[in-house]
């Protein structure tokens, strides 16, 4: 009996710590899997996250675009306004010139006399001397006779 008394006591002792390390194997692999659970509850939150703000984002971006474009138009139509203006400003203008022109003259055969290059004959003719060849004028003779 001593052989076998020996023998349980010897298994029982090999059997003993086996057992010990399932319960700690089984507590390893509970607190794995509740790190696990969190790892994907964060994830979780973390997409919720970036898809609100993601759509945040697209709403203030659109509105944006909106705020833009109605500001373009707006300045458009401004610019088109501006212009339109100006050319009209610019066409009566010009119809007012003509017109004012046409009724400054009151001559109509009579034209503006432009100033002329060549020596007037009038003047050599009116005190009896001729003209010079190299077209010199020559002093006269003076009024009075000195």
């Amino acid at each position: 009996m001593r052989i076998t008394s020996l023998i349980v006591a010897l298994i029982t002792t090999a059997v003993l710590p086996v057992l010990g390390q399932e319960g700690v194997g089984q507590e390893i692999k509970q607190g794995a899997k509740k790190t696990g659970q969190t790892i994907k509850d964060g994830v979780e939150t973390a997409g919720e996250k970036t898809k609100e703000t993601a759509k945040t984002v697209g709403k203030k971006t659109k509105e944006v675009a909106e705020t833009v474009g109605a500001k373009t138009k707006e300045t458009a139509q401004t610019v088109g306004a501006k212009t339109k203006e100006a050319g009209e400003t610019v066409a009566t203008k010009t119809k007012e010139t003509v017109e004012g022109a046409g009724e400054k003259t009151t001559h109509p055969g009579r034209k503006t006399h432009g100033r002329s290059t060549r020596p007037s004959s009038r003047a050599a003719t009116d005190t009896g001397e001729q003209p010079s060849p190299n077209g010199d004028s020559a002093p006269g003779p003076s009024p009075s006779g000195h």
